[in-house]
């Protein structure tokens, strides 16, 4: 119960010092589905260009985006052989590694959802910052990945954007390389919200011997059928469109791509102090996708925790908060 009211209490501290950030972060990442064609129709034109190169000076997307400013992140950028030209991110260092120049810090890959992943980066940080100073979780350097406006955090088919490529054989190295990162994968969690969180459970657990686990928030899309017509999902056109740009219109692909394939083709491989954590608010609408994938992991025997958050929507402040955080960050990331 401690744990549970100090996380609350952090969460609504992060909230009052950093009101902005959370309205946008809001209205990026936790649209309903009636407003959400919005949202698509705008990352639909930046990753559009994207395909031509580039960034966007109003930060909206693109492999260089526009530096988001927040208290102790840095931006920058690398040179990724598989994009074939620099790529950005933004990354937090806690204060403790400037504190500690010989210490090594786990590190924490932040996956963003649909929409310009910049936006939410100040709450996020601050979030992250502000259970360090309490001690609900280790120091941990934070990476902002860049993946697209609608990356889906997997490489497209046709090979035009191949988000899961960068990160997991140009960034990861890189991150390695710049900063005093524990280079193994006790030292890695992927962790990330909406389509941040599908992108952490697919990658998870297809590179099970590169992370210690992922936490999964508000996760989709979980279904096995993209296209499927019920109501509660994004409108059936963006889906579409998604389909389209990033699965090549085939569904066999998108399903290859999919957690619930990864979790079957792992279940013989992953460690045994593999974790994983799904959060998702009750009244979610993707929320039947995350009970059924949960029930999946269970029928293959990986274990897993799994949080419904009542009264709380597909938004990622809510979620965070019914998340149990401190024990699951003191059981996944190393500790001096």
């Amino acid at each position: 119960m401690h744990a549970k009211t100090s996380t609350a209490a952090l969460l609504l501290r992060t909230a009052l010092r950093f009101l902005p950030a959370l309205l946008v972060l809001s209205l990026v990442q936790a649209r309903e589905p009636d407003g959400a064609d919005q949202v698509f129709a705008a990352a639909k034109r930046d990753n559009s260009a994207n395909r031509a190169g580039g960034g966007f000076p109003g930060g909206g997307g693109g492999w260089v985006t526009a530096p988001m400013e927040a208290e102790g992140v840095q931006f920058r950028t690398f040179s990724s052989r598989a994009v074939g030209e620099e790529v950005s991110y933004h990354v937090f260092l806690p204060p403790a590694y400037e504190e500690q120049p010989d210490r090594r810090f786990p590190v924490i890959y932040w996956m963003h959802g649909l929409g310009p992943g910049i936006n939410g980066i100040p709450f996020i940080s601050r979030f992250y910052g502000d259970a360090m100073a309490s001690g609900e979780m280790p120091p941990a350097i934070i990476v902002f990945a860049n993946g697209l406006p609608r990356g889906m955090w997997c490489d497209s088919k046709d090979g035009s954007t191949p988000v899961e490529s960068m990160l997991i054989r140009d960034l990861i190295p890189h991150i390695d390389r710049t900063y005093r990162t524990i280079a193994s994968r006790e030292g890695r969690m992927l962790e990330g919200f909406s389509m941040g969180g599908y992108g952490a459970a697919r990658l998870g657990l297809k590179y099970p011997e590169m992370f210690r686990g992922f936490s999964m928030l508000g996760a989709g899309p979980l279904q096995l059928d993209f296209l499927e017509d019920r109501p509660g999902l994004q409108p059936l056109g963006m889906r579409q469109q998604l389909l389209d740009d990033v699965y090549g219109g085939d569904m066999d692909y998108f399903r290859a791509q999919s957690p619930w394939m990864q979790a079957k083709l792992s279940r013989d491989k992953l460690p045994k102090d593999f974790k994983i954590r799904m959060v998702i608010g009750a009244e979610d609408s993707s929320r039947d996708n995350n009970r059924a994938f949960s029930e999946h992991l269970l029928s293959l025997g990986i274990k897993h925790e799994y949080i419904e958050v009542p009264g709380v929507q597909h938004e990622p402040i809510g979620t965070l908060s019914g998340s149990r955080n401190a024990a699951f960050y003191r059981a996944a990331l190393p500790s001096p």
